[in-house]
């Protein structure tokens, strides 16, 4: 995929440090950001993360549908994506932000509020390699 192999942009670090402190609205603005001007298909990797920051947004809210559908939008994308698209560990935050869905799902509406929120990924980073982030 163009641009995956490229050490991952400013916004990108930015958004990934908001998503894993649970800013999942901040965290949106600033992906949203990055997304709207990027062209190549790795905007699959920006616009999934903030999908499944903004499902998290919703479970938050105690939003059912919000939360499973944008879970599910997220993960469409991240599974386009190469595991490890400019240093971040896309596989684990698949993952664990499926098996969060699932949950919901096995939960329901009625009970939303049994979620355990401690199940909630934070997005990783795979070891750099020889080439230095910008």
């Amino acid at each position: 995929m163009a641009g995956a192999d490229e050490p991952a942009p400013r916004l990108l670090r930015v958004g990934v440090h908001l998503f894993n402190a649970g800013e999942f609205f901040e965290c949106h603005e600033v992906l949203e950001e990055l997304w709207r001007q990027e062209r190549r298909p790795i905007r699959e990797l920006y616009q999934g993360i903030l999908q499944v920051g903004v499902g998290f947004y919703h479970l938050g809210r105690g939003n059912f549908r919000g939360a499973v559908n944008l879970l599910g939008y997220g993960l469409t994308r991240l599974h386009r994506v190469p595991p490890g698209a400019h240093g971040v560990d896309v596989g684990a935050l698949f993952n664990q932000a499926t098996r969060c869905r699932e949950r919901l799902l096995e939960l329901g509406p009625s009970r939303i509020d049994q979620f355990d929120t401690r199940m909630i990924p934070k997005v990783g980073w795979l070891p750099r390699s020889t080439t230095a982030e910008k």
